[in-house]
């Protein structure tokens, strides 16, 4: 050290005393505490004097009281200060949602709903063909020619280029509901169709080229009806999967019971279709079908609406809300209505008109709410917090 010249440390204290003199520099810490000298007030700001200069002033702390800051405790039982953090709000970058909503349109939720009436006229249609009931099982067999056709033509109309529904048959993948949804439609679709225009074998003559025709469409719709009865439930369920498998927060993390309801709309659709068009000595099939699918209907809808805590709030508000109320109420008239004209033509009617009423509302609501939940910030900030504190408390 060069004679005559202050250690580093006292010049060090002496240039931060200036500073604090000026009110340029506030330490953190006085020196009182440090053992550097005794306790002074704010307002003793300027070192006084000695025979070492300014450079064995005390260094001058914040008061206990000062409001802005909080005192804690920090190691070896030394004070110091921490700076309150507000409280963060649920907002986003120039206020754009944190997940990209959904880009479908009404022509998803109107797929939803002709794929599940399908998936419940062709069980219908299975039923009725098992038990000798013509009536209904034609009835069956045509709405679910009908309803797949329209399925397809609003999933073609979605992906924008009929090419894009072809392309993905060129792979199977397990993994992908998309992929194993375009594989139970490519099956579903041929087997409802046959078994459809099986239907109308009676209409051609009996004799001439189509007489051969006309014998070998009814076996052949019968094997064809059966099969797509086979396939019905998954093409009612996937869907559901499908819904599930996105990132939008309310169909993700319900994804126990969207198939489930989609399932039981299926059901309660084909339901009313039979209560629609055939004779009520013909409808006992479709009257159980409908306790069925209303059972499973309102049980997931509750389910969704009350087990996911914040991201039930999408199904109960808006638009979501009104039409998920809308499906109970007429699912709930539906089945009443199927179990008490059991003799009245009118009465089944509108019992059935109910039950499609009520799946359309369904479907439709289950739409809305998984959009508004991606479209809100809170609903993916929130959870994805509360699972981070509960895997933090697990691991404790």
């Amino acid at each position: 050290m060069t004679a005559g010249r202050l250690p580093v440390g006292q010049r060090f204290r002496g240039f931060r005393a200036r500073l604090a003199a000026d009110g340029v520099f506030r330490p953190q810490r006085s020196s009182a505490r440090l053992g550097h000298g005794p306790k002074v007030g704010p307002a003793a700001t300027t070192p006084p004097t000695g025979a070492v200069g300014a450079a064995d002033a005390p260094v001058v702390g914040p008061a206990r009281d000062a409001p802005p800051v909080a005192r804690r405790r920090g190691r070896g039982g030394r004070g110091g200060e921490e700076l309150r953090v507000p409280e963060a709000e649920f907002t986003s970058y120039y206020g754009r949602p944190i997940l990209k909503a959904p880009v479908w349109r009404w022509d998803i939720a109107a797929y939803l709903f002709t794929g599940g009436l399908a998936a419940g006229s062709s069980l219908l249609a299975a039923g009725g063909q098992l038990t000798g009931r013509p009536a209904l099982r034609r009835a069956g067999r045509v709405t679910a020619l009908g309803a797949v056709t329209a399925s397809a033509y609003f999933l073609i109309h979605d992906l924008g280029r009929p090419a894009r529904f072809h392309h993905m048959l060129r792979v199977a993948k397990p993994t992908s509901p998309m992929s194993v949804g375009t594989w139970i439609l490519t099956a579903y679709g041929p087997a409802a169709g046959l078994a459809a225009v099986a239907e109308g074998a009676p209409l051609l003559p009996a004799r001439g080229v189509f007489s051969p025709v006309r014998r070998l469409l009814p076996p052949a719709g019968q094997v064809a009806g059966l099969a797509a009865a086979a396939v019905a439930p998954a093409l009612a369920t996937y869907t559901g999967v499908l819904l599930a498998g996105t990132a939008v927060p309310s169909w993700h993390e319900a994804y126990p019971e969207l198939p489930t309801i989609f399932a039981g709309s299926a059901l309660a659709s084909g339901a009313g279709v039979g209560l629609l068009a055939a004779p009520c000595a013909q409808a006992g099939p479709a009257r159980r079908m409908a306790v069925a699918g209303a059972a499973l209907e309102l049980w997931g809808a509750h389910s969704v609406e009350t087990r996911l805590g914040l991201l039930s709030e999408p199904y109960r508000l808006g638009t979501a809300g009104r039409l998920l109320r809308a499906g109970r109420l007429l699912t709930a008239a539906g089945v009443v209505g199927a179990l008490a004209g059991r003799r009245s033509r009118v009465l089944s009617a509108l019992s059935g008109t109910a039950l499609l009423a009520a799946s359309v509302a369904t479907r439709f609501g289950i739409f809305h709410g998984g959009v508004a939940s991606a479209r809100d910030p809170r609903y993916t900030v929130l959870p994805q917090r509360e699972r981070i504190r509960r895997r933090e408390a697990g691991q404790v």
